[in-house]
């Protein structure tokens, strides 16, 4: 991949200047354009070899385009606190809202690259990072995002004359460190390493252009004027990216469902919720204490119908827990800066770390169940959802999350006996709202969401716990005795 890389690229000062200046000038302008719009963000991703140019160019982009509407993020190991979270979580909070560009000098390639060549991971553990990468660029672009990958290159013997020249440099003698020159013993190992990222990573969504940097003229130029072709061809371009309509998740010949056949019926005597309620807590007190717990974090996902009683389980598992342990996030409608990122973004923000517990009272599944049955996201939005859920899911379960996640369901005469309730009780009065009423309008069709949600993302790593809630007892104590069992069953592998 690095042959037109090793051509002797150069570009003399004068015809430099002259470019540079009719450069600025166009990148002003379509940054002005993309900020205006605000339709999608731009990814420029500052990748390569030490002694490439990596810190030069993107000071090199900052003096021609307005800083105050570009975001620079500069990565290096994880801190305590980010290696306390799955891998991509430092990623996420830094992603650029729409209508800016953000300039990642190290990027979620550096680490996974570097461990490989000093031999911390396997190739197959290299692959699996591979694909994650892959999966998620190809979401950024899905949700409209632009990506561009700048691979920096240098032979060997340049990067041991770059060294030099800057070492002959007071100005800059102190940017050549010891570590740069044992780089150069590795150099042969991060090119195999680096050959096979980029092949692995260079897709249609996200491709990898490799810049000669022997030059620093030409390389600089090179990359501004390829983030202005693709600015403007993209600005220029107003066509949405079509997906295929799928069919349904299984076929509706007769009324059998996954909801359909739950028996809502279930129940409990006072006396007997009681005493496994109080059972039911007292494990989970236990179970979150356990040393095992530390290498691990707690994430529940609560899901519902309307005034199935999703608050009163989340109240009974917080009762069991040290306020210092959890957050509670309650979900509702996006706010202006989440709409300007994609729709996982506010859920990587909340992710626990190692130790730590997160309560989701509605959640990511709100793209396939309330923005779709409303029509606040088009199908092919709603539809690769699933995917995207599933490779969330799966990435935090990798990192040692504990998910569980609860359906609670209810029938809809027992729905408008709570509502009623509602309405005629004055401390629940906040609990009803107009929404809740038109929503139950649509019964059918968030009927048919639940079911197309459960087929398609209840994995078996990850399943869904159905609760049948027309008894507020019986539900509340199912959750809680879940949750115990899940962790029992985690924690007992320590």
């Amino acid at each position: 991949m690095f042959e037109s890389a090793e051509l002797g690229h150069k570009i003399d000062k004068k015809t430099f200047h002259e470019e540079v200046d009719k450069l600025r000038e166009d990148l002003l302008e379509a940054q002005f354009e993309l900020r205006k719009r605000g339709e999608f963000q731009v990814f420029v991703l500052i990748s390569g070899m030490d002694g490439a140019g990596k810190g030069e160019t993107l000071n090199d982009l900052y003096s021609w385009m307005d800083a105050r509407y570009l975001s620079a993020c500069a990565f290096a190991a994880p801190t305590g606190e980010e290696a306390a979270h799955p891998f991509m979580w430092r990623f996420w909070r830094e992603l650029p809202p729409k209508g800016r560009i953000g300039i990642f000098s190290g990027s979620w390639y550096s680490t996974p690259i570097h461990r490989r060549i000093i031999g911390e991971i396997d190739n197959a553990f290299l692959d699996q990072r591979i694909y994650q990468i892959n999966r998620f660029e190809e979401m950024l672009a899905n949700e409209g995002a632009l990506i561009l990958k700048f691979w920096l290159y240098l032979t060997k013997e340049g990067q041991k004359k770059r060294f030099r020249t800057l070492e002959k440099d007071p100005r800059t003698a102190w940017r050549v460190t010891k570590e740069d020159w044992n780089g150069l013993k590795t150099y042969d190992k991060l090119q195999k390493v680096a050959s096979h990222m980029l092949r692995m990573t260079n897709t249609s969504a996200a491709p990898w252009i490799v810049v000669e940097s022997t030059d620093d003229r030409y390389r600089s130029l090179t990359v501004g004027k390829l983030i202005l072709d693709a600015l403007q061809k993209r600005l220029t371009d107003r066509k949405k990216r079509e997906y295929p309509s799928a069919p349904p998740v299984s076929p509706r010949t007769d009324s059998l469902d996954v909801l359909n056949t739950l028996d809502l019926d279930k129940s409990l005597e006072r006396e007997d919720y009681e005493l496994r309620l109080a059972g039911a807590q007292g494990r989970l007190y236990e179970l979150v204490r356990l040393p095992e717990f530390k290498k691990h974090s707690l994430i529940l996902a609560f899901e519902g119908s309307d005034a199935a009683g999703k608050g009163g389980s989340i109240r009974r598992l917080a009762a069991a827990l040290d306020a210092r342990q959890y957050q509670i996030m309650p979900i509702s409608a996006p706010t202006q800066e989440e709409l300007a990122q994609p729709y996982l973004w506010r859920f990587w923000r909340h992710v626990p770390k190692k130790g730590r517990i997160a309560i989701f009272d509605r959640s990511w599944y709100g793209r396939v169940l309330v923005e779709r049955v409303e029509g606040f996201c088009a199908e092919d939005d709603w539809l690769r959802a699933y995917t995207e859920i599933n490779d969330f899911e799966y990435e935090l379960m990798a990192d040692g999350a504990i998910i569980l996640k609860f359906w609670l369901q209810i029938s809809a005469d027992e729905q408008l006996k709570r509502f009623r309730e509602r309405e005629e009780t004055t401390f629940k009065r906040y609990k009803i709202t107009d929404e809740d009423w038109r929503n139950r309008e649509k019964w059918d069709a968030y009927h048919q969401a639940v079911c197309d949600m459960v087929d398609r993302t209840s994995t078996g790593q990850i399943p869904w716990t159905l609760v049948e809630a027309n008894d507020k007892k019986f539900a509340r104590v199912k959750v809680l005795e879940t949750v115990c069992a899940r962790l029992e069953d985690v924690l007992r592998k320590h």
